[in-house]
């Protein structure tokens, strides 16, 4: 039996590496943009809120392929199952139908600190002798060492996950008590004697850790009793609220909300921290806000049918193919999108510029994680796994092909050889975003500088690399001024190397925790506690050891 490890690929190959020889190496793939993770929650007392999770977590599986996990409580224990894997490969009916609660927390991963491994799975979860705690976490922190350091030493971290988000879970269990002298005694924890909730620590801890952390992180977590929800001081990644009739929930995408049936209500605004109980929601400011949101959310990160500070993603979308349009106007037959995030700006392109807009590229929607490793035959072919032309559409023709975004360059260079093979006559590539010349380190695993084409290659070197007639960026201005937001707001330091929070040398790095978690005996540290959530992962663990999946007691 295949067991469900961390050696699951997102696309079985994306073209051919240097030379025409099929991709080797992880370096040589051209993965497009990868966002941290989805999250969502759910308070709602008489709803089947682990279904509700689960549709939740269907609809947002597009920030997140790694693996999928939901975190139930019925106000007196928490009950935890994670597995790697898609959302539908993860759950079914049967297992959602043993989550029983009113409340739920669900998350859908892709990696940006820490292995792609069961470990790392989310909802982590920690016991204490008063509370449980089960968190989902969407971005990535940029002083995971140094928030590690408060724990009080490598023990907090020995056998367990080697995420930035394990690090987090761990800081608010600890209950913002001091803890061998590494609290910084000018922030005690705050007390909220008003909190209902049967472990108003929890909701204590978050206020004082949450000061502390910095780097990107839109929060759902949740005790026995209260789900809560928490955006970094920059909101650099979505989150939003909404009202079921009987209840609330929290997701990371207004499309999670439609999916479920629930209304908008607001955005969780950047430095806020948010309660929902049997009393409804309240809030509190931990941390000023300086709002700038993710650019890249728009470009490629976000459903077109979400709503982002009040402008849709597919309004957005279409406005930067027309501003495209302007800026790089060719002379051509058709206008093909690469489907299914360009295809909005390639609509605006085509109205704009009165090319007729078209399907060239037919996409196998069932691509993505697999267990099959492809053969060297399959290899060579890869693109074709995903895409596949529409001869008849394309055959001497003169295309625009609109994309997202250029990685490394290795899809755009198979797209367009392919292309050419089905007998395009001309291929103008036109990218609805600007170069990606910097590394992000907010919540996207974009690959590190060097490793970005942009980040060595002027645009008329990359137009040669990939073998386009014509080549055109839109411009930052385009793209920021599409959006409706001011430049202020926005994080653009993918394009422009303006990073809104420093970044420390050293804590740069997918797998920062790795090394720590390695120079401690396996055994060490390793959590005990009488919360009914620890058993649920503990039997979780045995069963994916075993190669099945996890369930709670």
């Amino acid at each position: 039996m295949i067991k469900p490890d961390g050696l699951l690929s997102h696309d079985p190959d994306l073209g051919a590496g240097p030379g025409g020889r099929s991709p080797q190496t992880p370096q040589e793939v051209d993965q497009p943009p990868r966002d941290a993770c989805g999250v969502f929650g759910v308070w709602s007392p008489g709803e089947d809120v682990a279904k509700l999770a689960y549709y939740g977590l269907y609809s947002l599986q597009h920030r997140g392929q790694e693996s999928a996990g939901i975190a139930v409580s019925d106000g007196s224990r928490i009950v935890v199952y994670k597995d790697m894997g898609l959302v539908a490969q993860v759950f079914n009916e049967s297992v959602l139908n043993t989550l029983h609660g009113y409340i739920a927390v669900g998350h859908c991963r892709y990696s940006t600190t820490g292995s792609s491994v069961w470990e790392n799975a989310q909802p982590t979860f920690r016991a204490t002798p008063s509370a449980s705690l089960a968190l989902g976490h969407n971005g990535n922190l940029i002083n995971t060492l140094e928030l590690a350091g408060l724990l009080g030493g490598r023990e907090a971290l020995a056998g367990r996950a080697t995420s930035d988000t394990d690090v987090l879970t761990a800081l608010f269990a600890a209950g913002g008590a001091e803890r061998g002298g590494s609290w910084p005694s000018e922030r005690p924890a705050p007390s909220d004697p008003a909190s209902p909730s049967g472990h108003p620590g929890v909701e204590a801890a978050a206020l004082a850790v949450l000061p502390l952390v910095r780097g990107a992180f839109s929060l759902v977590f949740m005790d026995e009793q209260t789900l809560y929800a928490a955006r970094d001081p920059q909101g650099f990644r979505p989150l939003v609220i909404g009202r079921l009739a009987d209840g609330w929930v929290v997701a990371s995408e207004t499309a999670a909300l439609d999916i479920v049936g629930a209304a908008f209500v607001r955005e969780v605004q950047p430095g806020e921290l948010v309660a929902i109980d049997e009393r409804g929601v309240r809030s509190h400011v931990f941390a000023a806000a300086a709002p700038r949101g993710c650019l890249f959310e728009y470009v490629y990160l976000a459903r077109p049918d979400t709503t982002i500070s009040g402008r849709s993603v597919q309004a957005t979308r279409v406005e930067v193919g027309r501003r495209l349009a302007a800026e790089h106007p060719a002379d051509a037959d058709l206008v093909i999108p690469v489907p299914e995030s360009s295809t909005s700006a390639a609509i605006g392109y085509a109205q704009a510029s009165g090319i007729p807009y078209g399907q060239g590229l037919v996409k196998n929607s069932y691509v993505g994680r697999t267990f099959i490793q492809p053969s060297q035959t399959i290899r060579e072919r890869g693109i074709r796994l995903k895409y596949n032309p529409l001869r008849e559409a394309i055959a001497g023709q003169r295309l625009v092909v609109v994309d997202d975004s250029i990685v490394r360059g290795n899809t755009q260079r198979a797209i367009v050889a392919m292309l050419r093979e089905f007998g395009a006559r001309e291929v103008h590539v036109r990218i609805s975003s600007p170069p990606v010349t910097w590394p992000c380190f907010f919540g996207i695993d974009f690959a590190s500088r060097a490793e970005l084409i942009a980040g060595s290659l002027s645009v008329e070197e990359i137009r040669q690399s990939i073998g386009a007639d014509s080549l055109g960026f839109v411009s930052l201005d385009g793209l920021i001024e599409s959006t409706t937001l001011p430049a202020t707001r926005l994080c653009r330091a993918c394009f422009d190397g303006d990073y809104p929070v420093t970044v420390a040398e050293d804590e740069k790095g997918k797998h920062l925790l790795e090394s720590v978690v390695a120079a401690v005996s396996p055994t060490a540290g390793v959590a005990v506690g009488s919360a009914a959530g620890l058993a649920a992962e503990s039997a979780a663990a045995a069963a994916a050891a075993s190669g099945g999946r996890p369930a709670g007691p």
